[in-house]
This record gives structure tokens, sequence and C-alpha cells, in this order.
């Protein structure tokens, strides 16, 4: 089974692509205000800031290096914090398209799903009688025709592209056959030990957020890697703090942020990124755990360094 950590990691992601700025009017889309949600969910405790970009003058969805770059180095003064860049920031983009930040910025990290889905959050569409731009309701609507795309030959070249950056990759796995693929990559030499893994739980399409399942998923994995990995767990919506609550007791770590969940409970949305940050470490830190600063986790994950990252 995975080494048990002393200290639990806080990744914070911070907009995604999945919600739309009607949703909520404290998801950030501008450069400044992805710059200062992330600042603040590191002050707040997150070591690690998962980072998608947005189109500024509308919130949508970006893959565009000029988008990232224009709050990557704002951040990176202001934290000493972990900077993950995710690799799936479009569901409509082929691979090669979404690791061109990760290739433009070498971060220390980036996602990598591990496999392909139907990813879709297409009943949001139902909620609104009105959006704040025009692209919103039929890209929410159109979800449901979505096919998220990560063959093995997709995550083949991913990773041979990002070696040479000597980049961590947070293996989001949906479900349980994505920690097989995982397994076989580990094998094929594409990756190497200790790898981190995202369980992702409550993405429609993908495996639900239960504890049954949680535990089921860890046991996996414990078979497959052993102790050459660590995990992690992202609850989507309103499983978010209890599956943050319940992955911490079993030796695992926590993430939060806004992608994930645009609420802090029940019926009530979060005022900000800070705002889960703040609540989670909370919760943990009176189950006993010990939250790890930036530095203890490039110790825990063997990562590079931000010394090297390109921004």
């Amino acid at each position: 089974m995975a080494a048990r950590q002393k200290k639990t990691i806080i990744t914070c992601a911070i907009t995604g692509a999945i919600h739309t700025p009607t949703m909520s009017d404290a998801l950030p889309y501008t450069a400044d205000d992805i710059a200062t949600q992330a600042i603040e969910a590191a002050e707040a405790g997150a070591a690690v800031l998962h980072l998608h970009a947005r189109r500024p003058d509308d919130g949508g969805v970006s893959i565009d290096t000029d988008h990232f770059s224009a709050f990557l180095p704002r951040i990176k003064q202001a934290t000493g914090a972990v900077v993950n860049i995710s690799t799936g920031g479009s569901l409509t983009h082929t691979v090669a398209e979404r690791i061109r930040p990760a290739l433009a910025f070498s971060p220390e990290m980036c996602s990598l799903n591990m496999g392909s889905i139907n990813f879709s959050f297409h009943p949001l569409a139902d909620r609104y009688e009105s959006w704040k731009f025009g692209w919103e309701k039929d890209y929410v609507a159109g979800s449901e025709g979505n096919i998220f795309r990560n063959t093995f030959k997709d995550i083949r070249e991913a990773a041979n592209a990002l070696r040479p950056h000597a980049v961590k990759f947070e293996h989001e796995c949906y479900d349980v056959g994505h920690l097989y693929n995982l397994k076989f990559g580990l094998d094929q030499g594409w990756f190497q030990a200790p790898v981190f893994v995202q369980f992702v739980l409550g993405i429609l399409g993908g495996i639900g957020a239960e504890i049954d399942n949680l535990v089921f998923m860890k046991r996996t994995a414990d078979r497959l890697f052993g102790e050459n990995y660590r995990w992690s767990v992202l609850g989507a919506g309103g499983a978010q703090m209890p599956m943050a609550a319940a992955a911490a007791q079993l030796g695992g770590n926590v993430r939060v942020g806004l992608e994930d969940s645009l609420h802090i409970g029940r019926g009530r949305l979060a005022a900000s990124n800070a705002e889960q940050v703040r609540k989670v470490r909370r919760i943990l830190e009176e189950l006993g755990h010990e939250i790890a600063t930036p530095d203890e986790v490039r110790e825990i994950l063997a990562l590079k360094g931000g010394d090297r990252v390109a921004f």
C-alpha cells in the first residue's frame, strides 16, 4: 500500500473548464482574478495550485499560452506554491494542443487524464434562465455529446513530449480502469515512480462520489502500485468536503477549488477559492492532520523545484 505521509497536501483547482461565469460571480476568468484567487488560496494553505486559463473577455475556456503568461509570473512571484498546469483544459482539442501550455512553461507539475470518458455536465444547463455570455448555454448543454479523448496513444505522446521537462504528473483517474491504464504506462516506462494519483469522484461519466468507491479505488491502487504512489481525492460538487475528509482519514491528500465545486455548503456559493481552502484546512486540522508546505510537497512528490520552471 502507499506509504503513509506525515503531512497532508492541499491542492486548489482555481477555475477549470466546467463552470461558467453565470454560475458564480466568484469564478475567476480574468488574469487578475485568477492570480489574485490563486495567491489567496496559497496563503490559506494550498501548497499546489492547479491552473487553467480562461478568455478574459467572456470567461470561455482557453489553452492559449498568452492567457497563461498573463498570470503565471505573478503567482510565482507572490507565492512559493507548486504550480500545476492542466493538460485537460479543453474537451474539444487534441492532446497535442492541450499540452502546449505545459510545454511552453515547463511547470513542476501538470495534470494528465488517464483514459477516455463520456465527460458531461449538461444537466446544469436547465438550472439557469439567462446567461451572462452567449457561448455558455450551448457549451454546457452540448457537453452531453462530449467524449473526453485520452487514448493510450494520446497518453504516451503526452508523456514523451513532457519527459524532457521533468514534470510530475497529477494522474487524474475518473474510474478504476484508469488505474490499470496508469499501471500499463508505468510498466512501459512512460512514467517514473512515485506516481501521484488523483482519484476523481462524482463527474457524470465517471465513478460516483461514494465512500465504497473511494475505498475500492484505493485498494486497487495499493495492489497495482504498492508504495510507489501518492494519492489525493477530488470530490465533485457537494461531495467535495465529505470526500476530502474521508481521504485524509485513509492517509490521502485532498483537492478543493472552484473548478470542482462552486459551493462552500449546501445551497451557498463559495466567495472564493481561499474560502474552500480555509474550510478543508480547518476540517483536516481538527481531525489531527498537519498541512504540508510547498517545500514539503516538493520533497514528498520528488519535484524538480520552482527554480526550473519557464515563467
